[in-house]
Order: structure tokens, then C-alpha cells, then sequence
């Protein structure tokens, strides 16, 4: 929980940097583009997911040697889309932020922004795949440290760029790939100590045929449904930045929050991931269920203490967060939509990892899109409540997600401890 707590950080920390400076052009351009590169990375988020599900497969079934093979194949992933997205950063960045519809200042500002984090892809997806790594062997101690080291950086080379020598949002900019540089490198050496050698993989075993067929096939599922997902969190901030840059900047400080209780709870469906893998590899139908209750009933206690937190420090982390009076009673308007979220949100991050750690990437991905579907339709219906109507139809597609995924769980559990 903690690890992936940390993960959000670099946008918050961009965003509260560039707020102080009380410009909210500049606040609603950081708040795009980071919103942009969250999905972007997020599109490929498979790398962590996969990696994790079939490090924690091995790890159950024995197959300690597989474990090289696997984060060497997620780093040659990794770097080959990293340097595609760097390679398409033009046209990329002519259609996302065309897309998201802001002002002129808003758009040129996140332009500026997005020049320059687009350089840390292969890093910031290779971290990916580090991550997925080290939990997936239930190195969760490892992966926090990883985390923490990236988000210190992150933190203090943005305050001294930004804060101190002025450089604005491009300082935001340039900390964050210093910061995912230096955590790959951190990563590396740890994977490194951890196989107590080079981390070199003969060729035949890089290229197995069925472990790659098996792990684009997942993949490729995981793709699908976390492009769904993200297509309504873009969905959401597009139609907030319509409503005015005002209405954007409020989003942009609230979505800080979704982020923080997001990774926070994607915490346990990490553990989810590990713990049903591995019952998964190990053939232990007992070991899986006993998981999945385990994750579901501490995820509710943990959403509750979020929701208790945001009702209590909200008012107080949107005052910190920007300086800007507009912005600040507008995030105070929709701040009950935040405080509700973890409620719904807690069974579809459980779930998710459920669904991963037992390769059932098929179902999860069809569900997903169902659940978008019923998302848009809310919206549709509640368009005339404004802003309001918005956050009330991302609160149904939380429901959505994880009620249908509830429902599924029973034929998927038989069919896979049918033997």
C-alpha cells in the first residue's frame, strides 16, 4: 500500500508546486499533462500487471529460474514502447491535448510540460516492470524502498526547480525524469543482488515461444481493459476542462485525491495479485479463496479510514494545494464526491487483483468495457446536473466494476479449480 502511495506523487508534487505559484492556467496545463502521461504510462500498465501475475505464478508452481527470464522480458517491452511514445511525441501530443480541450494558456503550458516528461517513457514503463517484479516475489519491502527513492527526488528537485530557481513548469518536468532515471538504476541493482548475478538471459529462453505467446495474449487483454479505463478518466477530465479552466483546476486538485485513495487501496489488490497468483500456480484452490476474503474485507476497513481522512484533512489539502480562491470553493463543492469514492471503488481494486493474479485477463477486460459503457450512460442521464452530474457518473462506474466483477467471480473460480 504504501509503495503504490508513493506512485502518484510525482503528479501531486507538480501539481502543488506550479498551485503556489497561483497562476491557474499554469495549475490546469501541469494538472493535463499529468493527467496525459497518467494514462499514457497507465495504457501499459500491463507491464506491471503481467509481469506480477506470472513472477507470482513461478514463484507457486516453483519455477524459481523462470524469474530472470520474466523481468527481462517486461525491460525489452518496456524500452521498445518507451522509445515509440518518444519517437511519436509530435502527433501524440497534437491529438491528447486537442483531445482535452483547454484554454490557450492551459494547452500551451501543458505543452510545455509534456516536451519534456515525454523523455522519461522507457524509464518510467522499465519501473513498471521492476515493480511488478519485486511484488510479484512478495519483495514488497524492496519495491517501497524503489518508490520512495523516486518520489524524494522527485520532491526536492521540483522544489528547488521550481520554487527556488524559478524554472516553472518545465522544472516539474525535468525532476520527474531525473527522478524515474535514477529509480531504474536503483531497481536494476537490486534485481541485480537479488539473482546474485548479471541479469543476462540466454536468447532461447528470452524467446520462448509459448512464454510469449501466453504472456502477449494477457497482456494484450490488460491492454484493452485499462484502455477502457482510461478512456473514462479522460472522458472526465475532458468535460471538466470544457466547463472552464476554473472547473478544470478544482478537478485537477480533487482527481489528486482519487489518485492517492487509488493507489492506496491498489495496494491490497497488489497483494491480491501476489498472493491469488501464487495459490494460482500452486494449484491451491483454498489458499486462492482465502485470499480473496482476506483482500476484500480489509479493503473495506482501509476505504472506510480513507473516506474518514478525506472528510477530515480535504479542506485543509485544497487550501495547500492551491492558492487560488476560485479554485479553492470550487474543490470544496465537489469534495463529498471524494470522500464517497473508496466505498465503491475498494471492491473493483480488489477484484482487479484478483482477476490478474489468476490470468483471467479475458473476462476482466470484457467487464471493464461493459462498465464504461454504463459509465457514459450515467453521465448522459445526470449531463444537465453539470460538474455534479459528472462525479455522480464516476461514482457509478466504480459500483459498476466492482459489482460485475463480484458476479462473475463464482463460474470463474469452478471453471479454474475445476480439477
Amino acid at each position: 500500500m504504501i509503495a503504490n502511495l508513493t506512485t502518484p506523487l510525482i503528479g501531486v508534487v507538480a501539481t502543488t508546486a506550479i498551485g503556489r505559484l497561483g497562476d491557474p492556467a499554469l495549475l490546469g496545463g501541469v494538472a493535463m499533462a499529468s493527467v496525459i502521461f497518467d494514462c499514457l504510462f497507465w495504457l501499459f500498465a500491463f507491464l506491471r500487471m503481467g509481469t506480477l501475475a506470472f513472477t507470482a505464478q513461478s514463484l507457486g508452481a516453483g519455477e524459481i529460474k523462470q524469474l530472470p527470464a520474466l523481468l527481462a522480458r517486461g525491460l525489452v517491452v518496456a524500452g521498445l514502447i518507451g522509445a515509440g511514445l518518444i519517437a511519436l511525441q509530435l502527433p501524440l501530443a497534437a491529438v491528447l491535448l486537442d483531445l482535452m480541450g483547454g484554454s490557450a494558456a492551459v494547452t500551451g503550458a501543458a505543452r510545455t510540460y509534456y516536451s519534456i516528461r515525454i523523455w522519461s517513457a522507457p524509464l518510467a514503463l522499465a519501473n513498471y516492470v521492476v515493480l511488478g517484479w519485486l511484488i510479484g516475489q512478495a519483495r514488497a519491502t524492496l519495491a517501497l524502498a524503489v518508490q520512495i527513492a523516486i518520489n524524494l527526488i522527485n520532491m526536492a528537485i521540483t522544489v528547488l526547480l521550481v520554487l527556488v530557481l524559478d524554472a516553472g513548469i518545465a522544472g516539474a518536468a525535468i525532476a520527474a525524469v531525473i527522478a524515474e532515471a535514477t529509480g531504474l538504476a536503483l531497481g536494476l541493482l537490486i534485481a541485480r543482488r537479488l539473482v546474485r548475478g548479471p541479469l543476462t538471459v540466454p536468447r532461447t529462453v528470452l524467446c520462448d515461444r509459448a512464454q510469449l505467446k501466453r504472456m502477449l495474449a494477457v497482456n494484450r487483454d490488460i491492454m484493452i481493459r485499462t484502455a477502457a479505463l482510461i478512456a473514462a478518466f479522460l472522458f472526465f477530465t475532458a468535460q471538466g476542462a470544457r466547463a472552464g479552466d476554473v472547473t478544470l483546476a478544482a478537478n485537477a486538485v480533487l482527481n489528486n485525491f482519487l489518485l492517492m485513495s487509488a493507489f492506496f487501496l491498489d495496494g491490497l489488490a497488489n497483494a491480491a495479485e501476489q498472493l491469488c497468483g501464487q495459490a494460482y500456480g500452486a494449484r491451491d484452490r483454498r489458499d486462492f479463496t482465502s485470499a480473496t476474503r482476506l483482500v476484500l474485507l480489509w479493503g473495506l476497513a482501509f476505504a472506510l479510514a480513507v473516506a474518514v481522512v478525506f472528510a477530515t484533512l480535504g479542506p485543509v489539502l485544497i487550501d495547500i494545494m492551491t492558492a487560488n480562491a476560485a479554485v479553492r470553493v470550487a474543490a470544496h463543492d465537489f469534495l463529498v464526491f471524494v470522500i464517497v469514492s473508496p466505498l465503491l471503488a475498494v471492491f473493483a481494486f480488489g477484484f482487479d487483483g484478483v482477476y490478474i493474479g489468476a490470468t483471467w485477463a479475458r473476462d476482466m477486460r470484457n467487464l471493464m468495457v461493459l462498465s464504461l459503457l454504463m459509465f457514459l450512460a450515467a453521465w448522459f442521464a445526470l449531463r444537465s446536473f453539470g460538474n455534479g452530474g459528472l462525479w455522480g457518473a464516476l461514482l457509478v462506474f466504480y459500483a459498476a466494476r466492482g459489482g460485475l466483477q463480484a458476479l462473475r467471480y463464482p463460474p470463474l473460480l469452478k471453471a479454474s479449480f475445476a480439477a
